[in-house]
């Protein structure tokens, strides 16, 4: 019994001795991961503090007199507006600053009317009424918030026009100053609004259009990247690195990301026109190609799974269409990305998207043409060669799917004004031409000075057509105006 007790005495003051060893280890091991969690979004930071500086301008209607004495103890709804309020991005400041001052006026203005209105009924008709139209008004805008509509964009708003009305109706009961209560009410909740939108568009602002349009892009270059990765992962397994295996399921969270792209494409629609976004910007087109998007990373994970499985198709007949896989692969990659590239610069690039996507298709009437070539000639060859061929129909259900997302871009960038881009071969061209436009033109005399100018410096002989005249024209009708000689310098 003395040895347990011994013992007990002995781990419990080693724990006490090592408690504050482990106190300094999760301390430092907690500072580590804020640190690590600040530089992975540096805004979440300045967000923080731009909250802190809304709280202490709005704190002044309790600390200036002059303002206290305006409003009083409903000062406390102002603070309570920024707390509730301000969000990470301009658009969603907007939508619930918005949202909480037109729901708190129109609820304010019902609720002093409701009060009015149940007074003529007397003194025991008054609560009946006043009960009659609480219970009608906040069952329908609680009804309301089911349309998805409502749901979507002023939900919060109908949740605050039950609160507020209630608030106003009940309370004017048992007081008589229900005008100026409601009207302290609303001012203290539009100056603490009115801050939070200043202070979110003023001060190292966060569109949620911006990220949204930046997710989109990214999200299609995971899918190039997994498509660039895709025959070493299938065809050489051995040779892939854990580094680029990574890369190659960067699309899984593709995937999970349709709450993030609707709520950002909500909030976007929200905010007023910024940088390269119009304040009418098609918004519900990145919703669709992120859709598409999303098909395309299903069909990946599909792909993922031959990929991972042990039944695989004999290595002869997958060496037979490796050249067309590869080139099919490495066509609509280039095209993804081109894609990604033009909605980042928010310039057309339609001809690049399209020849790669030509390019694939043609390598997929290769690929079709090796299948039927290697078509097997018994039932157990058959069964073998199962997963390999399905393989290549889900690529090719791939590529019909980038080809859908092309066409989306490509109307998206119509809607969103994109900036035309010319061709590489064309912009050459014309710097060609700019460059031969840059030299001196010296005409040069006919006649007897004709040899000495030969004898003295070389010149080019230049025949100027007419627009309406043929190239074929022969020297003698081409030369039949004034003959010109120019040294080109």
């Amino acid at each position: 019994m003395d040895l347990n007790a011994q013992e007990k005495k002995a781990g419990f003051f080693q724990r006490l001795k090592e408690f504050p060893r482990k106190l300094k280890d999760g301390v430092t091991k907690r500072m580590k991961n804020v640190k690590k969690f600040g530089k992975d979004d540096p805004r979440r930071i300045i967000h923080s503090m731009k909250v802190g500086v809304a709280l202490t301008l709005v704190s002044l209607l309790y600390y200036v007199r002059a303002l206290y004495i305006s409003f009083g103890v409903t000062g406390m709804w102002a603070i309570l507006t920024v707390v509730v309020v301000f969000e990470f991005t301009v658009g969603g400041t907007l939508s619930k600053g918005l949202n909480r001052g037109f729901a708190t006026l129109i609820a304010g203005a019902l609720g002093v009317g409701a009060v009015h209105l149940a007074r003529f009924f007397g003194h025991q008709g008054e609560p009946i009424v006043l009960g009659i139209l609480v219970f009608s008004l906040g069952g329908a805008a609680t009804f309301s918030r089911f349309f998805p509509r409502i749901k979507h964009r002023y939900d919060y708003g109908a949740l605050i026009f039950i609160l507020t009305f209630s608030f106003v109706a009940i309370s004017g009961y048992r007081t008589d100053e229900i005008l100026i209560m409601a009207y302290q009410r609303l001012s203290t909740i539009l100056i603490g609004g009115t801050i939070c939108i200043l202070v979110s568009i003023f001060i190292c602002p966060v569109w949620a259009g911006e990220d949204l349009h930046k997710m989109i892009a990214n999200n299609i270059n995971k899918l190039a990247k997994y498509l660039e990765g895709f025959e070493s992962e299938y065809f050489q397994p051995e040779k892939i690195s854990k580094e680029t295996n990574s890369c190659v399921r960067e699309y899984k969270s593709i995937l999970t990301s349709k709450s993030t792209e609707d709520t950002l494409a909500n909030l976007a629609r929200w905010e007023p026109g910024h940088g390269r976004f119009r304040l009418r910007h098609p918004w519900k087109k990145y919703l669709k190609i992120a859709g598409l998007v999303r098909q395309c990373a299903f069909h990946f994970e599909i792909l993922n799974g031959y990929v991972l499985s042990n039944d695989k198709a004999p290595q002869e007949f997958d060496s037979k269409f490796q050249e067309p896989i590869t080139i099919m692969n490495r066509e609509v990659g280039e095209a993804l990305k081109a894609m990604a590239k033009s909605i980042k610069t928010m310039s057309k690039d339609s001809a690049c998207v399209n020849s790669h996507i030509d390019n694939s298709k043609k390598a997929i009437v290769n690929l079709r043409i090796a299948l039927k070539s290697s078509y097997p000639d018994t039932e157990k060859d058959l069964l073998e060669i199962i997963p390999g061929v399905t393989m290549a129909s889900i690529l090719i259900e791939v590529v019909n799917c980038v080809e859908k997302i092309s066409e989306a871009v490509e109307e998206f960038s119509g809607l969103a004004h994109f900036k035309e881009t010319l061709d590489p071969k064309l912009s050459a061209e014309i710097g060609q031409h700019q460059l031969l436009h840059r030299g001196s033109v010296k005409p040069v005399p006919d006649g007897d000075n004709e040899k000495e100018d030969n004898s003295s410096s070389s010149h080019v002989l230049i025949p100027v057509h007419d627009e309406e005249q043929p190239p074929t024209a022969t020297a003698k009708n081409v030369l039949g105006a004034e003959k010109t000689r120019v040294d080109v310098v």
